[in-house]
């Protein structure tokens, strides 16, 4: 398991640096109680380790003028590793596509879309979504509003369970 392989540090490395990507190496280094240069070392070899994937704002995109975001739920004809992989090579593709998620059970992936409006996404829909190959069926599910949008994971349950372990 990687959190075996993670000390208190890199795990507290992690959490404040998925809580705010932007702040200065020396703050950093000052919340986890370690000075700034093997902060840093720790940080770029979390990002060597893939533990870090990336470094992103957070933007809004309704007041962007993306009023519209979708869930698709699609079904495929066949489950073949390869149709898997040749749709999953599609959705990356789409713009308006901003996650797809293979899933267990009556579908087999999920999509989160956004589009500016709804004849966008209803264009999107029935000229790519669709007519892709392999594609039987697709329901979608309009958002009304978002209760809840956490990036990442949730350390504190993490460490909660280390406890116990320990």
């Amino acid at each position: 398991m990687v959190t075996t392989r993670l000390d208190p540090i890199d795990r507290k490395i992690l959490s404040e640096l998925q809580a705010d990507g932007r702040m200065t190496n020396v703050e950093l280094a000052k919340r986890v109680g370690i000075s700034a240069p093997p902060c840093l070392r720790r940080v770029r070899a979390l990002e060597e380790a893939e533990l870090i994937h990336g470094y992103h704002a957070d933007v809004n995109a309704r007041e962007l003028g993306f009023e519209v975001q979708v869930f698709a739920m699609v079904g495929l004809e066949s489950q073949a590793e390869v149709e898997l992989s040749a749709f999953e090579e599609k959705c990356r593709s789409w713009p308006l596509v901003r996650e797809c998620h293979m899933l267990n059970g009556e579908v087999d992936f999920i999509l989160k879309c956004v589009s500016p409006d709804l004849s966008t996404f209803q264009s999107f829909l029935t000229s790519e979504l669709l007519t892709t190959p392999n594609v039987a069926s697709v329901k979608t599910s309009l958002v009304i509003r978002g209760a809840k949008d956490e990036p990442g994971v949730p350390f504190e349950v993490l460490e909660e369970r280390l406890a116990r372990e320990a």
